[in-house]
């Protein structure tokens, strides 16, 4: 009889942790030249609102009528107001340009990659489906929140600049310490990091299904535009609580002395469940999908 030859045994390819894929996923977006782009805008944002309010035309006036009455009330106390003048200029990122850049960046992390072929290649690798959507979604959220940290760090330093160091007090009449505004502005861009991340989680969810990243754009601007329409309807005031953008106008409160946290904790839930939903709804698109 002639002697079969024993297969080589083979043992298969250790998996790659999520440390060194996130350090990999985040050198890619970084390197990203519109990444770098949109970050620089979003960061000029708030010394334009800045030196618009001090050199142009002053504040708008501040009027009780109107969708915009929130923000447009923000910027009437951030003229002169150092510790307003950040959350003013992420109030009015968070309507539409934090969202965009959200779209992008998770348009870019599957609907992108799968329409270079690189996201194949992701598939093949050792690397389970949940281990990579994870690694995407965290690379998304450190563009968010490098974003809004950024917005707040000149939001800050262009307020003491223009105003003074003696310009900072909250709108309940108080001057808070140093530690005191640190603490306030730390919890906005934290609480607006996971408003806009909560967004991401739905574009991703979207990016898993298509490989055309505009769509991706395209969808979440819209959905962000429409809810925003919604808002104004009371016809529709039922719907009200399960749209994202209800607490939006909540961010305010973090200007006022003690902080009223009922709405504050509204949002975070309610982006909560938006995370969880949209994560949810990209791994179990992932898992059927062949590259």
């Amino acid at each position: 009889m002639t002697a079969i030859a024993a297969l080589p045994h083979t043992t298969p390819a250790p998996a790659i942790g999520v440390p060194r894929l996130l350090r990999a996923e985040l050198r890619w977006i970084f390197r990203r030249p519109r990444t770098l782009a949109v970050l620089g805008l979003l960061a000029a944002l708030p010394a334009v609102i800045g030196i618009g309010l001090t050199f142009v035309d002053g504040p708008p006036s501040g009027g009780s009528d109107g969708p915009n009455n929130g923000g447009d009330s923000l910027l009437v106390a951030a003229a002169g107001n150092a510790l307003v003048l950040p959350i003013a200029a992420l109030t009015m990122g968070l309507g539409l340009l934090l969202p965009l850049a959200a779209a992008m960046s998770s348009a870019d992390a599957l609907a992108g990659e799968s329409a270079h072929g690189t996201l194949r290649s992701w598939l093949l690798a050792p690397v389970s489906r949940g281990r990579l959507l994870a690694v995407k979604a965290l690379g998304v959220g450190t563009i968010v929140l490098v974003a809004t940290t950024s917005m707040a760090v000149v939001g800050v330093t262009t307020g003491l600049i223009l105003n003074g160091p003696d310009a900072v007090f909250t709108l309940s009449g108080t001057t808070p310490g140093f530690g005191a505004v640190l603490g306030k502005i730390g919890i906005a861009v934290l609480w607006v990091t996971l408003q806009v991340w909560a967004i991401a989680a739905v574009a991703l969810a979207i990016s898993a299904c298509t490989e055309h990243p505009m769509l991706v754009v395209a969808s979440v601007l819209g959905g962000v535009i429409v809810s925003s329409v919604l808002q104004l309807l009371d016809s529709l005031s039922w719907l009200h609580p399960f749209l994202l953008n209800s607490s939006w106008e909540a961010l305010a409160d973090v200007l006022r002395d003690p902080v009223p946290a009922s709405g504050l904790l509204e949002g975070a839930i309610r982006a909560g469940c938006y995370v969880a939903i949209g994560l949810s709804l990209a791994y179990a698109r992932m898992v059927t999908r062949d590259g």
